[in-house]
């Protein structure tokens, strides 16, 4: 479990608080989205939670551990793609997987070519970052990310970048990752319609706390997913939840309000 307890964050040399005394206990194996309005202090969350920056005041913990800094158990993708210029594509995952320890350097490999396939790379896992598309390098981040195999998945805007077809794909593929695994996946996006199709929790942030939070149930989620074009296949042909779907999405339109 991730607690976040009575934090503050200011940057340095500013009296602005990004966030405010907030709290918010994410349970194992729950899929969240954090949702709000840009500046909100959404990907400042994230990267408390990351060990990337650390709170002014309050604590961040996993499983009852202040966080001090980054950590193999907290694989993240941010909207910066942050891979080696000097190392391929297949190179940049098969690192990161081996940094982890958790396999031997043929099932590191192994594993890497196994999710840049599924993420649609497998046709350029020799070449340099510096040839591929911003969307292409965004997808390296994603493999390299769920390769790793972290108990937990801190994901800040992931599938920005991507046209609609490569986005409803790597949904698909993240929230089969999530039912299979049961890892803890943090989930940033500014999307209504993707906080609705992946998450089984979703909160709002503004003026730096939470001020709304809905559980989801699997039929909203089935819902959402049906204009994506796989309702068949994750869902079958059931209509529940079509209604409590539109009832939601209005309702978390008020929020941006």
């Amino acid at each position: 479990m991730i607690k976040i307890q009575d934090v503050t964050f200011r940057y340095p040399k500013s009296d602005k608080e990004v966030l405010s005394r907030l709290n918010l206990e994410i349970a194992d194996g729950e899929f969240l989205c954090i949702i709000g309005h840009s500046g909100c202090g959404k990907s400042t969350l994230l990267k408390l939670i990351a060990g990337l920056d650390m709170p002014t005041s309050g604590s961040v913990l996993t499983d009852n551990k202040t966080i001090s800094g980054p950590s193999v158990e907290r694989s993240v993708v941010f909207q910066q793609y942050s891979l080696f210029p000097w190392m391929t594509v297949l190179q940049n995952v098969t690192f990161a997987v081996n940094k982890t320890g958790r396999f031997s350097k043929s099932e590191a490999k192994e594993r890497a070519v196994y999710f840049l396939k599924k993420t649609g790379l497998e046709h350029v896992l020799d070449a340099w970052p510096y040839q591929l598309s911003g969307g292409m390098r965004q997808r390296t981040a994603i493999a390299r990310t769920l390769a790793m195999d972290s108990p937990y998945l801190l994901l800040d805007e992931p599938f920005g970048a991507l046209d609609t077809k490569i986005r409803g794909q790597l949904q698909i593929l993240l929230q089969d990752l999530w039912k299979e695994s049961g890892k803890t996946v943090i989930f940033v996006t500014h999307d209504l319609d993707e906080a609705m199709i992946l998450g089984s929790r979703i909160v709002f942030i503004e003026d730096g706390r939470i001020q709304h939070e809905k559980q989801i149930d699997t039929s909203i989620n089935c819902c959402c997913r049906q204009q994506a074009g796989c309702w068949r296949r994750l869902c079958g042909n059931s209509g529940a939840g079509r209604a409590d779907c539109q009832a939601l999405k209005e309702e978390m339109t008020r929020w941006f309000q």
